[in-house]
């Protein structure tokens, strides 16, 4: 286990929080001569949950039984608490057996998963609300012009400032693009009603991600039932057990479920996730890490697209090698290697060694 924290290129921060670096928890695993890499976004704690209570159970299983370590793991964990870090810490490892299982069969990770898709729709996520106006546009028209067709900015930090913020993030990205924005659950219930209409008013908003929190099922119900056509309620990024997912379904909280490879118990968990998505007739959206979820993601069912964030794809430039890039707005999976495809820059990484 090895834990990295990037500074980030600014202060940056959305509706509820800010943060001035990004800390990554890498986990690999050895069998016959291969290693497979996984990671998840958090502190260095999710890393003393892998060596203290992971590590263990993985060592010495036969290492083609994924789904049985993933399950051992979850139990391994009970005591200390299987959501939060303790999620994240079984999605790290059971990324990396995955990794580790396609590079020994010396297929692409996609390809062993089953590939639905061939390739995975993105959309530019940053606009924090510590940018100025200027860097929002210049960030959220950038993407636009290389190929991305839809992005996202956050607010709620300060609602007075947002309708400029909006101008500003709407002249620059045009009148075909997308706009999306997330709260990051900075509002109650009827307030973000009254903001979601006039979003989609005024600027054609078609995205609305955690206008209240996550945990408020009948506010995110509230304004997705009564919000404005065209307009879709999201949320998910929070969800680490199949019951956090299945709640919001339930409630009929979400238009857009979304999940984190990195949170929801890795791609095991995942692959869960999706099939309660399927079930429900809802699609499936992937939140951050990039790198990570493109090749599970291919093998969602009813995928929408994956947010190509600012932070992490940054951060999995600095640290790895083979990680993905975009072409016409989409990122597709390396079929030309085993596995993931992903490999860590050891010599570069040491200098950000947390």
């Amino acid at each position: 286990m090895s834990a990295f924290t990037v500074p980030t290129d600014g202060l940056e921060s959305d509706g509820t929080f800010e943060w001035h670096a990004t800390t990554i928890v890498v986990v690999e695993v050895e069998a016959a001569g291969a290693r497979g890499l996984g990671y998840t976004y958090g502190p260095k704690a999710v890393g003393a949950l892998v060596d203290e209570l992971l590590e263990e159970v993985v060592v010495g299983r036969d290492l083609f039984d994924v789904r049985a370590a993933w399950l051992a793991m979850g139990a391994a964990l009970r005591n200390a608490g299987r959501p939060g870090v303790g999620s994240m810490a079984l999605a790290a490892v059971d990324i990396a057996l995955w990794d580790l299982k396609a590079r020994l069969l010396e297929l692409p990770l996609a390809r062993l998963l089953g590939a639905a898709h061939e390739e995975v729709p993105v959309y530019g996520s940053g606009g924090f609300t510590s940018y100025s106006n200027e860097r929002l546009a210049e960030q959220l028209g950038g993407w636009v012009e290389e190929g991305i067709p839809r992005v996202k900015m956050k607010l709620g930090r300060d609602p007075v400032a947002d309708p400029a913020r909006l101008d500003a993030a709407r002249q620059a990205i045009g009148d075909e693009a997308e706009l999306f924005v997330d709260a990051n659950g900075a509002f109650q219930a009827k307030e973000a009603l009254g903001w979601a209409h006039r979003y989609r008013r005024e600027w054609g908003v078609s995205w609305f991600e955690e206008p209240v929190s996550s945990a408020d099922f009948a506010g995110l119900r509230l304004v997705r039932e009564a919000g404005p056509g065209g307009l879709d309620v999201a949320a998910g990024e929070y969800g680490y057990v199949l019951a956090d997912f299945r709640n919001l379904l339930a409630a009929g909280a979400v238009d857009c479920l979304q999940a984190d490879v990195t949170r929801c118990g890795g791609i095991t968990g995942l692959l869960q996730v999706a099939g309660l998505a399927a079930a429900a007739g809802v699609e499936l959206s992937g939140h951050c890490a990039p790198a990570a979820s493109v090749s599970p993601l291919c093998a969602v069912e009813r995928l929408r697209h994956l947010e190509w964030f600012h932070d992490h794809v940054r951060v999995e430039a600095l640290l790895f090698d083979g990680v993905p890039e975009l072409e016409h707005g989409a990122a597709r999976p390396d079929l030309t290697r085993p596995g993931h495809g992903l490999e860590l820059k050891r010599r570069d990484a040491q200098e950000y060694a947390a």
